[in-house]
């Protein structure tokens, strides 16, 4: 029996993930392709990651004018707010006014951009779907499909008649955010591991019957504050199995703590591989807290994954994470991946004018190298 073990292993392995996306409402693994070009996806976490642990009071027209000037710049995936309690993340306070407001007048853009708010348990997702009933014309509930797959022409486009012809209704998804380790979920969510993923179960279950997109968050994954490098790939990968069967969309890989290195960011996503996780279901999250964010991003680039976080101007950082500074920043990740030929749909040049507003709105040095380099040299012409 012991020489049986490994087989069967490798059988289990097989037949769940034939089955982690059986409640996912993206499009069917047989008829989707791989990416055939080099389009990158860049998702700007900025109004929500970069100012959640922001002490001074953040405007909510400020927090407003940095949603529309994103935009403004091409991108079309932008995380715009957190229903978590106050008292626990005091800057997300007034999410139920953004989500509102960008259901009511969006930003004008020629294609329609996705906005996700984290949603981290029952009272939450709540909370989002009280305000989504109220004005039910005014978004649409599936991602839509954007290079480098096929579109998908029956994908819905009912925009409201608030709405201008030339301003698509916005997309609307809910994340939510788990953890790679028993003491960082302690002291995230204040329970352990097994217990949040019940919870998420009815989030991600409400959200799916809602016609919501679901992105579901892995933080740590990469180092832990409280416990070390030593981060286990396959729990991650095990995590992210839980998190698929559940019905989320995608899974995004943090690392919250920016302590992750090129081997190791190869050794976490071999490990999501075996467990069966595709690189489509999969967006990579890079802290720069030790400069390896680019680094770690290309190493991804080379498994095949196509999906990026980032925060303009480098904004961020985890009221959990001791010492974690900010995000990857926008402008260096686009200009990066320009540099290899890779295309984003962005305009630099608008990214760096926006980071260089919100750094100077809250008071925040710019820790876009890119965008001081660009707009030191247009001041210099």
């Amino acid at each position: 029996m012991f020489a049986l073990r490994p087989l069967t292993r490798r059988t289990n392995a097989t037949l769940r993930s034939r089955c982690l996306r059986c409640m996912s409402t993206t499009i069917d693994p047989s008829a989707q392709h791989r990416p055939t070009n080099n389009f990158v996806k860049v998702v700007e976490v900025g109004p929500r990651d970069g100012l959640q642990n922001e002490k001074k009071t953040i405007p909510l027209t400020t927090k407003i004018e940095l949603i529309e000037r994103l935009a403004k710049t091409g991108l079309t995936d932008i995380e715009a707010g957190s229903f978590v309690a106050p008292k626990w993340v005091p800057q997300m306070a007034d999410s139920n006014e953004i989500l509102e407001y960008l259901l009511k007048t969006p930003p004008t853009t020629l294609n329609p951009i996705a906005y996700s708010f984290l949603a981290p348990n029952a009272r939450g997702l709540s909370n989002a779907l009280s305000i989504l009933r109220n004005y039910p014309s005014s978004y649409q509930s599936l991602t839509p499909p954007t290079s480098p797959y096929e579109a998908d022409e029956s994908a819905p486009h009912s925009p409201s008649q608030s709405q201008s012809s030339d301003s698509p209704p916005p997309f609307i998804e809910l994340s939510v955010f788990a953890a790679a380790t028993e003491t960082f979920t302690q002291k995230n969510l204040n329970t352990d591991i097994a217990t949040s993923l019940v919870r998420f179960k009815e989030v991600i279950t409400g959200a799916k019957e809602a016609g919501l997109r679901v992105r579901a968050y892995i933080s740590v994954v990469l180092g832990c504050p409280f416990e070390g490098y030593d981060v286990n790939p396959q729990r991650v990968a095990e995590i992210a199995c839980d998190l698929m069967e559940m019905g989320a969309d995608e899974i995004d890989l943090g690392d919250t703590t920016g302590m992750g290195t090129a081997p190791r960011t190869a050794e976490l996503l071999r490990a999501m591989s075996a467990a069966g996780i595709r690189n489509e279901d999969l967006t990579m999250h890079f802290h720069d807290t030790y400069g390896q964010a680019l680094v770690n991003t290309a190493v991804s680039l080379e498994h095949g994954v196509r999906r990026f976080d980032s925060s303009v101007g480098g904004l961020g950082g985890c009221p959990y994470s001791p010492g974690a500074t900010g995000n990857v920043s926008t402008e260096d990740l686009v200009y990066f991946l320009e540099s290899l030929g890779m295309e984003t749909g962005a305009d630099l040049d608008r990214l760096c004018e926006v980071g260089e507003w919100i750094t100077g709105e809250i008071g925040k040095s710019n820790s876009s190298s890119v965008g001081k380099a660009i707009l030191g040299k247009r001041r210099a012409g």
